[in-house]
């Protein structure tokens, strides 16, 4: 049976990890990444990554701690990147709701595409309220040689379009299931099939009918059947055509067999 892959998981905000990871193996999924959020959590992250199965880490700046990151950082990023456990750069890009200003994320944006394109590492990307712009940073920066993944998209047609022209992937995730979804199930139908992962980012975003609840990393698999519903996939056809399209813009299929998360 094909297993499922999510791609943005806060894992280190768990305080239970290994709990909740084997009740999302029970559901079928045994592939995961971890992003990080600001310089003083990547250690964690490693030691989850190191510490189970299936499990990767993305060190990064997310735009909410863009005022953390500092231009010593940049070599100890370098150095996890290396790590055969760290797969992206995430999670990264601009948000109109950060207490920090829009300059600062822009600078730290740019600095965390270039080490991106340095180490060869996809990007996961946090575009809230800045769709444009993010665009075109990425596009400015060759963003493009790596590529990556739009994380938590629940815009229209169009602006996913435009996402993937840019040699970017969408993560699907709890939205697609909310009742009051319009755009995302029109995304999820309209799209390549090429262009759909999936993610929970739990513990937030949870899916219908858990909303009200913390995200757990099983409830990856109302996404996925959510995903299977709109696209009129089986199951099967589901998780295959997304952890796929994870592996493959993750670049996991160069590894030779080191991987739980297959």
């Amino acid at each position: 049976m094909i297993k499922a892959f999510d791609t943005h998981l806060h894992l280190d905000a768990f305080d239970d990890q290994k709990r909740h990871l084997d009740e999302a193996r029970s559901a079928g999924i045994d592939g995961w990444v971890v992003p990080g959020v600001s310089p003083d959590g990547w250690a964690k992250i490693l030691a989850l990554a190191e510490g189970q199965p299936g499990v990767h880490a993305a060190p990064g700046v997310h735009p909410f701690s863009a005022n953390r990151y500092r231009s010593k950082n940049a070599e100890e990023l370098r150095r996890l990147l290396a790590h055969p456990r760290a797969v992206a750069v995430g999670e990264v890009g601009l948000d109109r709701q950060a207490d920090v200003s829009r300059l600062m994320q822009e600078d730290v944006f740019v600095a965390m595409i270039r080490l991106a394109r340095e180490a060869d590492k996809p990007l996961l990307i946090h575009a809230r309220e800045s769709i444009d712009r993010v665009l075109e940073i990425l596009q400015r920066e060759g963003a493009a040689q790596v590529g990556g993944i739009f994380h938590a998209f629940s815009g229209s047609v169009e602006t996913a379009r435009r996402i993937v022209d840019a040699g970017f992937l969408l993560g699907i995730g709890g939205v697609v299931t909310w009742s009051g979804a319009r755009r995302l199930p029109e995304v999820v139908r309209a799209l390549p099939a090429a262009a759909l992962v999936l993610e929970t980012d739990a513990p937030y975003m949870t899916p219908e009918p858990h909303r009200g609840e913390s995200n757990r990393p099983a409830y990856l698999a109302l996404v996925a059947s959510k995903v299977a519903e709109l696209r009129s996939w089986s199951l099967e056809e589901t998780l295959r055509v997304t952890t796929e399209n994870a592996r493959r813009v993750l670049k996991l299929d160069r590894e030779k067999g080191s991987e739980g998360g297959r």
